[in-house]
């Protein structure tokens, strides 16, 4: 059966219509005679969403109870026994009730396309589980929902739903998203306009990048070499000259002025190691090129123009910018096209611009040397001057032609052979020299016109002349291959550092290793393995079977390569990298166990903080409880009713406080440990608020009441809730001013529900709110009947334990606004009790 297509419609945030967009389509599919049926939609209460629900058919949700809580859910057999054509299907990364045939809704939609029916479905950018961490970073808030990329990836057809910033807040203030009461805390935390602005760039970054990635499949798999134009992308080409930055600069202007532009600089590493400039060149042109959002790339190629085209090629370039030849009109005469016009002549479809710089033409060099010793080129031009410039010597020569000349003549025909040495070798120059020594004897010795050696000193002078043509000869070709084998060792030196640099500068150790090595090489694909075949890091196209070269990366792992042989000296460097990615796989070794040691000094640090804790403050209330009972001992029957009655008030009270400390200590013990004992149930937020108020004994006078009763249930534990609430509330009484009185509002944000416990208080300066939720801190608080500072410590520990957050925030005005934010019951519903590993596993809790 032919699997269905899915559509995926994904928002950058709730609100900007994304099932109002799959209602119309749904619409206007059916009046094309296509059968549609909602599967399940939420409409969250908008009327112009529920409204485009009406004259489709919808498929009954399965209802299940869970926990006395009613949860309706995607019916996955009622839509595969009425088999439409299309079903509507909302909310990809829904997290189904426990007892569902699948957790996610992502999987009940897997199995109605194994049906053949079509699905069209919604997403937001935060629910895609590779953003989740992103989206954590702008918005301040977690996502335990999410949806595998490869899932939304795989869709037939992916569509933003996009709404100006603005746009989507103006909507939100006019309550076509959320109900009232709920508006004022949205506009104030998710969907603030920095939020909404990152929110939205990043949803079309990902399908960007997504249609690139389709458009590279697509050309991979019909052969399709050109280059299409469908993104600017700009290859800047860079020596390590200072010429550099002025190449970079003008990359980045040409791939600003298309929206979307990429900019990526390139140097290419040959055997003849062109780089004008000092070591520190690259390195500081590196950094200016990813200071302008650019990559940099090093490639190493014995032919640098052909490299340079290749390279630009397989990243679908469409603009190179090189910089104007460096090589005087002498040099170019005498080597031939130079870089820049060979990348002209092989460029094809791509657009190159030749940069004019201050160091353009600016000096005369001698060829330089490429190849082994000298290139085929270099000996084939070395006969080609000792062919042309002979004749044109001895022509001048036997014009001036005297019985005096000899010497002049001899040294120049001797300058010829010199010149053809230093050009072409040893080979050019003996045949320089053989010919230019027949000449001689043929045109200026006596006898004339006759290759005829009269006088014994005549043919030792023809033989030191060929000699010293050896000569010259010989020491050209040593010279060249010596500057081969210096510019070869320097190009992979530099290739070492810029891999190191890698690494230095963030990027991950062993993956950046692992790039370069395919990239310096110019591999088809390279991945890293342990000795039990699991894949550690992989670059470029998968790897065949066959046709695939080994390399042992220390014990416990293999480095293995496929593309092009590499040679003896590419191997020695191959080496090296290899060593390098052992000791990286080392370095994240050593870093684990670096990190548990932190972890034992963290919590040698909180050891200290107990004893310190222990011996003043739990010290107070035992002296006073024990001076109580020893008092009423020691007068016995003389003591007056009254005596012994505040005597045993203080007992009963100093018994309490010290019974609160070891409660305490043991509690934040157990978060510490990850053991914290958690039930966690759907409950109303405002009943334990109301309960709280109650232990504390607070009245109108103290604290303002501000209960939602649109908010949903919430997911926790109603003891741990109890006691946050206690704790933050007792901090924001007891911190209020005299005549203000503390604030408890409740209030939903998507999937969230928000318990803002408000005070008007001097705050807490932003850079010491982590600090204020580490154990045994009073923050400057020297009133030491309220405890050993373990209170917000503790609180955030359970809120974590829960599933939820405990955070600070500037209340408007002055004062302290606490957040203590945790999953809506019907949103996401986890097994009926868990034991929670909060994060403050270490010497703090988490601050």
């Amino acid at each position: 059966m032919k699997r269905g297509r899915l559509r995926v419609l994904l928002g950058a945030a709730p609100g900007v219509g994304k099932t109002y967009e799959m209602l119309e389509e749904g619409r206007t599919r059916k009046a094309g005679g296509v059968d549609v049926v909602i599967g399940i939609v939420e409409t969250h209460g908008r009327t112009a969403t529920a409204a485009l629900t009406e004259g489709l058919e919808q498929v009954p949700r399965r209802s299940v109870r869970y926990r006395e809580v009613d949860l309706d859910e995607l019916d996955v057999d009622a839509v595969l026994e009425r088999s439409p054509q299309v079903a509507l299907v909302d909310e990809l990364a829904h997290t189904n009730a426990p007892g569902s045939r699948h957790e996610k809704r992502w999987q009940d939609v897997d199995e109605i396309l194994d049906a053949g029916i079509d699905v069209i479905t919604t997403v937001n950018v935060q629910h895609i589980e590779s953003l989740s961490d992103v989206v954590a970073q702008i918005t301040g808030i977690v996502q335990r929902e999410t949806v595998p990329d490869a899932v939304v990836r795989g869709a037939d057809q992916i569509e933003v739903v996009d709404l100006a910033p603005q746009s989507l807040r103006d909507r939100l203030a006019a309550g076509q998203v959320y109900p009232a009461d709920r508006i004022d805390a949205a506009l104030s935390n998710y969907f603030r306009l920095g939020n909404l602005t990152a929110l939205r760039e990043l949803a079309l970054l990902w399908l960007a990048d997504e249609v690139d990635s389709a458009l590279n499949l697509y050309r991979a798999e019909h052969g399709i070499e050109g280059t299409w134009r469908a993104r600017e992308r700009v290859v800047v080409a860079l020596t390590g000259g200072a010429e550099g930055e002025t190449l970079i600069r003008r990359g980045a202007r040409i791939a600003a002025r298309a929206a979307g532009g990429e900019l990526l600089a390139v140097h290419v590493s040959s055997q003849d190691g062109l780089r004008a400039g000092p070591p520190s060149a690259l390195a500081e042109q590196r950094a200016l090129v990813e200071a302008l959002d650019g990559t940099y790339h090093q490639v190493v190629g014995d032919d640098v123009p052909v490299t340079l085209v290749e390279f630009a090629r397989s990243v679908n370039a469409t603009q190179l910018v090189i910089g104007a030849s460096r090589r005087g009109r002498l040099a170019a005469a005498l080597t031939g096209p130079g870089i820049g016009a060979t990348v002209v002549r092989e460029s094809g479809d791509i657009d190159v611009h030749i940069v004019t710089h201050a160091a353009a033409a600016g000096r005369f060099a001698l060829p330089r040397v490429r190849g082994g010793a000298l290139s085929a080129r270099r000996r084939i031009l070395g006969f080609a001057v000792a062919l042309v410039c002979g004749p044109l010597l001895s022509l001048v020569l036997y014009s001036w032609r005297g019985s005096d000349a000899i010497t002049a003549q001899v040294l120049a025909y001797q300058l010829l052979v010199v010149i053809v040495a230093l050009i072409g070798g040893i080979w050019p120059a003996l045949f320089a020299a053989v010919l230019s020594g027949l000449t001689l004897d043929y045109l200026f010795v006596a006898p004339l016109f006759t290759v005829t050696i009269a006088a014994p000193a005549h043919a030792l002078a023809l033989a030191l002349y060929v000699v010293n043509a050896i000569l010259v000869s010989l020491v050209v070709d040593r010279s060249a291959r010596r500057t081969r084998a210096a510019q070869r060792a320097a190009a992979e030196s530099e290739l070492i550092a810029t891999v190191a640099g890698s690494v230095l500068r963030g990027e991950s150790a062993v993956p950046a290793l692992v790039s370069r090595a395919r990239e310096a090489f110019g591999l088809a694909g390279v991945r890293l393995l342990t000795a039990d075949g699991t894949v550690v890091a992989t670059d470029g196209e998968p790897l065949p079977d066959e046709r695939v070269e080994r390399v042992a990366v220390g014990p416990d792992h293999v480095l293995e390569l496929h593309g092009a042989e590499l040679d003896a000296s590419a191997r020695r460097l191959l080496d090296v990298i290899a060593a390098q990615i052992e000791a990286a796989l080392e370095h994240s070794t050593l870093a684990g166990a670096a990190r548990e040691v932190d972890a034992l000094a963290a919590a040698d640090n909180v050891r200290t903080a107990l004893l310190s804790a222990v011996s003043h403050d739990l010290r107070r209330p035992l002296a006073a409880a024990v001076a109580a009972v020893g008092g009423l001992r020691a007068a016995g029957a003389s003591l007056s009713d009254a005596d012994r009655a505040e005597l045993l008030a203080t007992a009963d009270e100093s018994l309490g406080t010290l019974s609160q400390l070891v409660t305490d200590l043991l509690d934040v013990s157990r978060v510490q440990a990850g053991v914290l004992a958690v039930s966690l149930t759907a409950l109303d937020a405002a009943d334990v608020v109301l309960a709280a108020v109650d232990e504390l004994g607070l009245g109108p006078a103290e604290v303002e009441l501000a209960l939602d009763e649109a908010v949903p249930a919430v997911r926790a534990d109603p003891v741990l809730l109890q006691r946050v609430i206690v704790n933050v509330l007792a901090n924001a009484v007891r911190h209020s001013p005299p005549g203000t009185r503390a604030r408890v509002a409740t209030s939903g944000l998507g999937d969230t529900v928000e318990i803002r416990i408000v005070d008007r208080g001097a705050g807490v300066p932003a850079d010491q709110r982590d600090a204020m939720f580490a154990p045994f801190q009073r923050m400057g608080d020297t009133d030491n009947t309220v405890g050993l500072g373990l209170g917000l410590a503790l609180s955030r520990g359970f809120a974590e334990g829960m599933g939820g957050s405990l955070a600070a925030e500037d209340t408007p005005g002055g004062g302290l606004t606490m957040v203590v934010s945790l999953p809506a019951a019907v949103a996401s519903l986890p097994s009926p009790a868990v034991t929670a590993a909060p994060q403050a596993a270490s010497g703090k809790v988490d601050s």
